[in-house]
């Protein structure tokens, strides 16, 4: 009888869950997707569970290999709360952190209580503030800058418009900001054009990687906080590690152990990549502490203090950066004056004195990461052929990691080597279709751990074939070796969840009803578009798609924005302007500008397939 993991989304909110995985990850130092019993107590604290050293220790008899998956975390989370483990440390963890919490009705259960820390909030409000500073229309209409005090930030988030803007500085070109809906003179805008924004921003959110699970349009209307701290800090982490890439920095080829590849650098976690980055720093400049997170080891601002001088260029503006703040014994003291000369770079952002004494490991990490991204100080390590991301596997990693796949996916070929998280994506796209118990779990022994892990990917081939999938001449080995045939089934899979949601008496749309579909609304709504197939060379001019939009949604499309696409340029702009749109009337979709000009049918066919959900969502109201 098929089984399914703990119901982890039912009973968790999309922030805690975010910020469960990122403490979890932190103290998965192998990036097998599990931690030792060793780690258990540190990885409760960072998600504020304060469970007595003797209570883990019961809860670790339990685990006789000394290894707990993400699920398992998750569920002695669950268990802790349920013994009144978060009652007792409530109130120093609000002391200590300044937590704000919201509770909820009476008639609710303890765990819809939320809260947020106040230093996370004031982090983004800063980040926010910089990286927006100089936009013309956030300044005109004076969302920009954003006040600290209380609520302001809610507030601010309340239009779309932030969250927009914001998703394009993490990811460039993602939202045509001309679709946007603005405040007229007298700065009003109705609550009918605000859901257009904020479903806009969620679906444009989902396309380049966030789990928005739980979080809806009104939430983001009504300043949910713990639900918009949650989803900021997936826009924020997801730009802050975009260019920790070879591509962006070859230099990171120096990181790599004596006989380590690249392929594995590149499925390492951003944060154990910028452990390592630290760690290569502070050799340097010949400090000997060794940074394995950024908690504890951060904590006496030692590391802060060498990291600066290391990365500091020497003909730096504001001067030479020295070790000064070592001499001062009181911690806060010092973090505030490491703080003074990350100012001297420029770099001050995220992190306040107490998030350093205190080892926010958000906020920490997020420091490092900017100070990365401004002051690399690599070495050079001389010509090698660098392994880039193709754009479509870019967008199969996107896909995956917005169902929350745990840990999250870094680079297809390492990430799915072990069969878990594709077999994690099949029980979401077709829900009970696996039996987990014939599912092998980390953590994997050298000693007959690989057979283990290519049982699970013959797993995985047995569901896609259940499914009806076309996979001849691929097997567990192939998923295991980290073959490209591995990125033919993540394209199966996505296929058959954009087409499940066109079911009919069970049946799943074929691209001929689809096609026929979509050209008789064109031809209903009195447009002149139309075309043959996924192919149809017309279709890189984005007019069908533009026209299919408001034949949906009538008097959507603002055709003076759509260009007559004679140039290559002017096709992006219809191109961008099309999937935004398509995003902006509820469709979810992943594809990029450049998959509907170059004419891409795999893509193309699933912007059809969901504006064609759309359509029927909209027949059925």
């Amino acid at each position: 009888m098929a089984t399914s993991p703990p119901p982890l989304c039912r009973d968790i909110s999309a922030m805690s869950l975010t910020e469960f995985k990122d403490a979890f990850e932190q103290f998965d130092t192998s990036s097998k997707g599990s931690i030792t019993t060793n780690s258990l107590g540190d990885a409760l604290a960072a998600c504020g569970a304060k469970v007595p050293g003797f209570k883990v220790r019961d809860i670790c008899d339990s685990y006789k290999d000394g290894a707990i998956s993400f699920d398992e975390f998750c569920k002695i989370l669950n268990q802790v709360k349920s013994k009144n483990t978060f009652k007792e440390t409530i109130k120093p963890i609000e002391l200590k952190k300044k937590v704000n919490v919201n509770k909820g009705s009476e008639k609710s259960s303890e765990w819809t209580t939320h809260s947020y820390a106040e230093e996370e909030k004031l982090a983004f409000v800063d980040w926010i503030n910089f990286r927006l500073s100089k936009d013309e229309l956030l300044l005109k209409h004076g969302n920009i800058p954003i006040a600290e005090d209380g609520t302001a930030l809610f507030a601010a988030l309340r239009d779309g418009i932030i969250l927009n803007k914001l998703v394009n500085d993490s990811v460039e070109d993602t939202v045509d900001e001309r679709a946007l809906n603005l405040p007229n003179d007298a700065g009003k805008l109705s609550i009918f054009k605000i859901q257009e924004n904020q479903t806009l921003a969620l679906n444009s959110c989902v396309a380049i990687g966030c789990n928005v699970v739980n979080i809806g349009a009104q939430d983001l209307i009504e300043g949910k906080a713990h639900l918009c701290l949650g989803l900021l800090w997936q826009v924020i982490r997801i730009g802050l590690m975009a260019k920790i890439t070879l591509k962006d920095c070859p230099g990171l080829r120096a990181l790599l152990d004596e006989f380590e590849t690249l392929e594995q650098l590149l499925a390492m976690s951003p944060e154990e990549i910028l452990c390592r980055w630290v760690n290569y720093q502070l050799n340097k400049v010949g400090c000997k502490r060794v940074v394995k997170n950024f908690t504890h080891d951060i904590k006496d601002s030692e590391v802060y203090a060498h990291l600066l001088v290391a990365v500091c260029p020497d003909d730096n503006a504001k001067g030479p950066i020295g070790l000064e703040p070592l001499n001062v014994q009181d911690l806060t003291k010092r973090a505030e004056m490491v703080l003074d000369n990350a100012e001297m770079l420029d770099a001050r952002s995220f992190v306040r004195a107490h998030d350093i004494v205190n080892g926010n490991q958000k906020l920490n990490l997020a420091f490092v990461a900017n100070l990365f991204n401004m002051y690399p100080a690599m070495d050079d390590v001389g010509d090698f052929e660098i392994i880039e991301e193709t754009r479509e596997e870019k967008t199969m990693r996107n896909w995956m990691n917005s169902l929350g796949a745990t840990p999250r996916v870094k680079y297809i070929y390492e990430d799915l080597k072990d069969g878990l998280a594709i077999i994690q994506l099949f029980d979401k796209i077709q829900n009970g279709c696996v039996n987990w118990k014939k599912v092998n779990t980390p953590p994997f022994k050298a000693l007959g751990g690989a057979m283990k892990q290519i049982e699970n990917c013959n797993y995985a081939i047995d569901l896609g074939h259940n499914l009806g999938f076309v996979l001849v001449g691929i097997d567990g080995k192939n998923l295991h070796d980290g073959d490209k045939l591995t990125l033919g089934l993540v394209w199966q899979m996505m296929r058959h969840y954009t087409l499940a949601m066109l079911t009919h008496d069970g049946k799943i749309m074929k691209d001929n009803e689809i096609i026929k579909w979509c050209n008789n609304k064109l031809e209903s709504a009195g447009k002149t578009t139309n075309f043959k197939s996924f192919k149809d060379s017309s279709l890189g001019t984005s007019r069908p798609i533009v026209d299919l939009i408001d034949a949906i949604s009538p008097g959507y499309i603002n055709y003076d924005l759509v260009t007559s696409a004679e140039t290559d340029d002017d096709k992006f702009l219809n191109a961008r302007y099309a999937i935004t749109m398509a995003r902006k009337i509820g469709a979810r979709i992943f594809a990029l500008p450049e998959d509907i000009t170059e004419v891409n049918p795999k893509m193309i066919m699933t912007v059809f397939a969901c504006l064609m959900s759309v359509g029927f969502a909209k027949d059925r109201k």
